[in-house]
């Protein structure tokens, strides 16, 4: 198995870097830079793009999502209102290492976009316990994803890129773990392709959490999980430029 190892980096480097990206992104949003704080109680003004996807799932249904395990996953009734949750491993084995627990969203493909939800671990306490957000997925062995982890290595916590290879940590910065408890939290990506940037951010949307630049995958499905965890997701948003559906990719 083929895994990158890498450093965690702190101090000046890292609050640079990130005051870096907020400002680039801060061009591509047409806002000023320090805005994207104040914004972030109304997203649909992010990226200047429209609003690709809803759903909060007070339908009662996730008629809307594609399980690789619909036993998996159900919506059930979470803190006075509807949420989709991830209830036990999804029956599926990946062809290479990388995560087993995923609903994508169905006939969504996209280029740039911000994917915004709610997020709560429901797994009992441990290093790795996670939630996952999968984008640019192509198919089964071909995708990105972020994991959301309790504590950082280099199988946790990270920015990774499935290329028909096991998982590859992808992230240039990282901090050393995601604080899970059992309470929700807002997470969100953003990424723009031109530059090849992807930006995650947990709780406090102006500072990002992880960052990576890669071009891989230009396009491609949106989707939640975990990678062996269980847990809820709610109120998902994503704001994107719509792309075509290759021939060869994907189900819906």
């Amino acid at each position: 198995m083929r895994e990158n190892t890498m450093d965690l980096r702190q101090g000046g480097q890292k609050m640079k870097r990130a005051a870096q990206v907020v400002v680039a992104i801060s061009v591509i949003l047409l806002i000023a830079p320090g805005t994207i704080c104040e914004e972030a109680s109304q997203p649909e003004t992010l990226l200047a793009m429209p609003l690709a996807f809803e759903d909060d799932f007070e339908q009662g249904n996730a008629d809307r999502w594609e399980p690789v395990d619909t036993a998996a996953w159900k919506v059930v009734q979470d803190d006075d209102n509807h949420a989709y949750a991830l209830i036990q491993d999804c029956d599926y084995s990946p062809k290479v290492r990388s995560p087993v627990n995923i609903s994508l969203i169905k006939g969504l493909w996209v280029s740039d976009f911000v994917f915004q939800a709610r997020f709560k671990s429901t797994e009992h306490e441990y290093g790795h316990r996670d939630m996952c957000v999968f984008f640019g997925h192509q198919d089964p062995t071909h995708f990105y994803y972020v994991h959301l982890g309790k504590k950082a290595d280099e199988h946790c916590n990270s920015i990774f890129l499935v290329n028909g290879v096991p998982r590859v940590s992808i992230a240039t910065e990282r901090t050393e773990g995601t604080n899970w408890d059992d309470d929700y939290h807002t997470v969100r990506v953003t990424r723009d392709v031109e530059t090849g940037t992807i930006a995650v951010y947990f709780d406090d949307l102006e500072t990002p959490v992880m960052l990576a630049t890669d071009k891989t995958f230009k396009t491609g499905r949106i989707g939640v999980g975990a990678f062996d965890d269980i847990g809820i997701v709610d109120d998902v948003k994503v704001w994107g430029r719509k792309a075509a559906r290759p021939a060869s990719g994907g189900s819906q």
